[in-house]
């Protein structure tokens, strides 16, 4: 026992010892988050991998064309020479190209630094060059060499060329802290009713619905438009049919979010009437406290300016897709496929996997009044006639990720998919038989946001599998949420697993129909029965007992997912979601509670 405490006592102190050094050698350090940066120009903020990779990052997204420089006012305390090094990495890498495709400069007061940018193998500190200050107020700009995703996470002067700096991510979050006076204790963000985590479709509807009935509400999203995959970030049309009987209130606060969501702006104004609803933008979740089953708070740092606040509540709702906020919580979940043993399902396979559905950016071309070219892209994927995609435009077919970790492989997944893009659109200009035909286009838009489909599944009391979509298998008396989409299963096309496989990018959806051999998409509102109801029980966690979940990551298998994770179905999950909440603050009880004491006057306020 006394070597542990011996242990425990010198971890202690080294880890003092750093801190002490740390703040010792303050006064010749200067941090600067790339994402803080004063004029972003063209460059764009990608908060996506921060669990990953410690931080958000500026993303040179130019679709081929060099952006508009970014640049900020930084104050440096002393004169003399400073050694600038910046947070970077090729982001190629993990496919072995000869080619950096995302390269940059540092300038400093007008003087381009010597070296290039965006070289290494992994993220980590790249040595920029040499410059003298002269002066205290000094301007820092990020040029981008090649329109083909360049990325900075943060900028660091030193006075000695051979400090030891900080990349392991933990290592890397105290550096950033004391470098940047960020309290070590975040603020305090105050108490509400309810915090909802996520401010897609399923978010919205929660946070809005739960508002309007009198509940103090916080809504944390760590983007700065609402909308999820509806946003114009994400662009993925909404599907399902609300407002069915007998819940035929069922789908009011979706329907009205959906008629402004090409203007983010207006939906903004419908969050802010609100009285009771505080937003949070640009705001990330990646830390939650618990006492016993319970969490008694989370904490959001802002994807700008590292603040960090938290938020208390007696109830969480996550909305985050990802099931971010349940994994934070040590909530049960799932990942890929279960096996036809396990859930009977006809459509599962024989053995459980992690085969997932895809991530998917979207782009398209334009005509151009004269021809326009393209460079060869020799980092990308290389196509011929015969694999190429012949098209001038790829929506949600252009699809990833379905053997890889829809979390922690993020990067790797939307990375994939430039490489696909950008390769193919490449060869067509450049050297397929056709190219003439593309000779005056040029890329127009590209997502880089990734519009995922599925990641964690968080697990409650009920867990929803297909036989409940087909056949009504279980009668549930706490059935609810209207499901009208069909069971909607996507694979790689056998061209592209023929030509990439393994590494496939172009899916094909497989629709498997109800009884009467309609899709369920398209059923009308006045057919009864309705073709399925998702029960209350797949809406809050098994085992964390004051969290619900409300879009694609609520209690289902991966062959339910894939009709249940439709936008105006996971809507209509928030909004089941608000009104538990408000009778769980009605009657002090627990989302479990509402089922078992109050469910029919739940049901009742949805009719």
């Amino acid at each position: 026992m006394q070597k542990v405490f011996r242990l425990i006592y010198m971890m202690l102190m080294c880890q003092a010892f750093i801190s002490f050094s740390l703040l010792a050698q303050k006064k010749d350090f200067v941090l600067v988050e790339a994402e803080s940066f004063n004029e972003k120009g063209g460059w764009v903020l990608d908060q996506q991998f921060m669990d990953q990779m410690g931080s958000p990052f500026l993303l040179a997204h130019g679709i081929g064309k060099p952006v508009q420089d970014a640049s900020t006012e930084v104050m440096i305390p002393r004169k003399g020479t400073w050694h600038v090094y910046a947070r970077t990495w090729n982001w190629c890498s993990p496919w072995k190209t000869k080619e950096a495709p995302g390269k940059f400069k540092i300038a400093v007061n007008g003087v381009v630094l010597d070296n290039e940018l965006g070289m290494g193998t992994q993220w980590d500190w790249e040595y920029a060059g040499s410059v003298e200050i002269k002066e205290k107020s000094n301007i820092v700009t990020l040029k981008d060499l090649t329109g083909f995703e360049g990325r900075c996470d943060a900028i660091l002067f030193t006075k000695n060329k051979n400090s030891a700096i900080p990349n392991r991510k933990d290592d890397l979050s105290v550096f950033r802290k004391q470098l940047l006076n960020i309290p070590v204790k975040p603020e305090d963000g105050g108490h509400y009713d309810l915090v909802v985590v996520g401010a897609g479709t399923a978010g919205l509807s929660a946070a809005i619905k739960g508002a309007r009935e009198g509940l103090k509400v916080a809504l944390i999203n760590n983007r700065p438009v609402p909308g999820g995959n509806n946003s114009t970030e994400i662009r993925v049309v909404a599907s399902g049919e609300m407002n069915v009987k007998p819940y035929t209130a069922l789908g009011n606060v979706i329907r009205e979010i959906r008629n402004v969501y090409s203007k983010e702006d207006q939906v903004i104004e419908m969050i802010q009437a609100e009285k009771t609803l505080s937003y949070f933008p640009n705001m990330h979740v990646f830390a939650a406290s618990k006492e016993g089953k319970q969490i008694k708070s989370v904490t959001a740092k802002h994807i700008e300016n590292g603040k960090e606040i938290e938020f208390f509540s007696p109830l969480f709702v996550d909305c985050s897709g990802d099931g971010n906020l349940g994994y934070l919580a040590g909530a049960e979940y799932r990942v890929g496929r279960e096996m036809r043993q396990e859930t009977r399902e006809t459509l599962a396979p024989d053995r459980p996997d992690n085969i997932v559905l895809g991530a998917t950016i979207s782009w398209k071309s334009k005509v151009m009044p004269a021809e326009v070219s393209f460079p060869r892209c020799e980092w990308a994927i290389q196509f011929n006639d015969e694999s190429c995609e012949k098209v001038i435009s790829g929506s949600n077919w252009w699809e990833s990720g379905f053997r890889y970790d829809q979390v922690n492989d993020a990067e790797y997944i939307r990375d994939y998919l430039f490489r696909a893009i950008y390769g193919n659109w490449a060869f067509l200009k450049n050297d397929s038989k056709f190219k003439k035909e593309y000779a005056n286009r040029e890329l127009d838009m590209m997502t880089y946001i990734a519009g995922k489909r599925e990641s964690r599944r968080l697990v409650g009391d009920v867990f929803f599998v297909q036989q409940d979509i087909e056949k009504e298998y279980v009668r549930y008396d706490d059935a609810v949420v209207i499901g009208t989409y069909s069971i909607d299963q996507h694979f790689p096309t056998p061209k592209n697993t023929f030509f990439f496989p393994g590494e496939e990018f172009i899916s094909t959806m497989k629709h498997y129909f109800n009884d009467l051999g309609t899709p369920r998409r398209y059923l009308r509102d006045d057919q009864v029965p309705p073709p399925y109801r998702i029960p209350y029980r797949c809406l809050y966690s098994v085992n964390v007992d004051n969290l619900f979940m409300a879009g694609r990551n609520i209690s289902v298998s991966h062959i339910a997912l894939s009709s249940t994770r439709v936008q105006n179905t996971t809507g209509m999950m928030g909004e089941v979601v608000a009104a538990a909440a408000i009778l769980c603050k009605k009657y002090n009880c627990q989302p479990r509670e509402v089922y078992i004491k109050h469910l029919k006057e739940l049901l009742d306020s949805l009719k």
